[in-house]
């Protein structure tokens, strides 16, 4: 593997960079996981029919934002918001939807994910240009690299930091979910996916890491479950989604106006109608909903 690096963080300059250990030095060895079989746990699972859709009246709105066509957005351990417009600048949220910071990126560039649940970074990947870019709680940014220069042979379609440090890249040329370690600066798992796929067609949309687990969308078969090394544990059966969210011990989507609520160990499902009908996408905290349609945000206050 080439040993040339190109460094966002050293183009900054400061310390920061240096110390994020993001992506840094020559990635050496690789190791893989054993060639992966279509177990039986990857038909679709039993799943607990479910409970009636809850009233959008239980949702209070606090107030609605404009902004031009919403792109990707996260949610921090604070409640922050961090969504894209239409220009990939990315704007911060205070919890009650009050803007405070904004990052415009000096190249432009397709903004493919956010990723802020990390508690000290925020991750932007650039799927367009390859790149990655981190920044701080205050949008400075502090690190990143561009990908082609760290995966050989590959063209990496989606990208997610763990709360370890460590990146989760999905490789679409050859199907293969890498994990880069950043302390060893080195790939350390290499996880195949045509097995487990067999004659599917997939479309992965999302990548996200969550409880210890890896949580893969492809639109068409449903939602692949890995552990953090890698290892394959189970599909759900939900297809057709181009994101998912985390709360708690659910994972929740949206469909067909429902707000779906789908527990990870029971299976069983909620669901709540939404007052933003045409949301394409919801994000849920503690305390606050954000629905995100193309005009712009709402922000609703959470029953207590």
């Amino acid at each position: 593997m080439k040993a040339k690096r190109r460094w966002l963080g050293a183009r900054l300059g400061g310390p920061a960079a240096v110390a994020l250990g993001l992506l840094g030095g020559p990635a050496l060895a690789q190791t893989t996981t054993p060639q992966p079989t279509a177990p039986a746990e990857a038909r679709p699972a039993a799943q607990l029919p479910p409970s009636p859709a809850a009233p959008a009246a239980s949702l209070t709105l606090v107030r609605t934002v404009p902004l031009a066509q919403p792109g990707p957005a996260s949610l921090d351990r604070r409640g922050n918001l961090y969504v894209t417009d239409a220009k990939n600048s990315l704007r911060q949220f205070g919890p009650e939807g009050q803007l405070l910071a904004t990052y415009s990126p000096p190249l432009v560039g397709h903004t493919g994910s956010v990723e802020a649940w990390n508690a000290a970074k925020i991750l932007v990947y650039y799927d367009d240009r390859q790149e990655l870019l981190v920044l701080d709680r205050f949008l400075a940014p502090i690190g990143g690299t561009r990908l082609s220069e760290v995966i050989d042979n590959g063209l990496i379609r989606l990208a997610t930091i763990a709360p370890d440090d460590n990146l989760w890249l999905l490789n679409e040329s050859n199907l293969t979910l890498l994990q880069y370690n950043s302390g060893q600066q080195r790939v350390t798992v290499a996880t195949p996916l045509d097995v487990l796929l067999s004659r599917i067609k997939p479309d992965f949309r999302f990548l996200r890491e969550y409880q210890n687990n890896l949580y893969l969308v492809d639109r068409t078969s449903g939602i692949w479950v890995f552990d953090n090394l890698g290892n394959f544990r189970k599909r759900l059966p939900l297809t057709g989604l181009s994101w998912v969210g985390f709360r708690g011990d659910e994972l929740y989507y949206l469909k067909d106006g429902l707000l779906h609520f789908y527990h990870l160990y029971s299976f069983q499902e909620r669901t709540v109608l939404l007052p933003v009908p045409d949301a394409a996408q919801v994000l849920v905290g503690e305390q606050y909903l954000y629905a995100l349609s193309p005009a712009g945000f709402a922000v609703y206050q959470l029953p207590r």
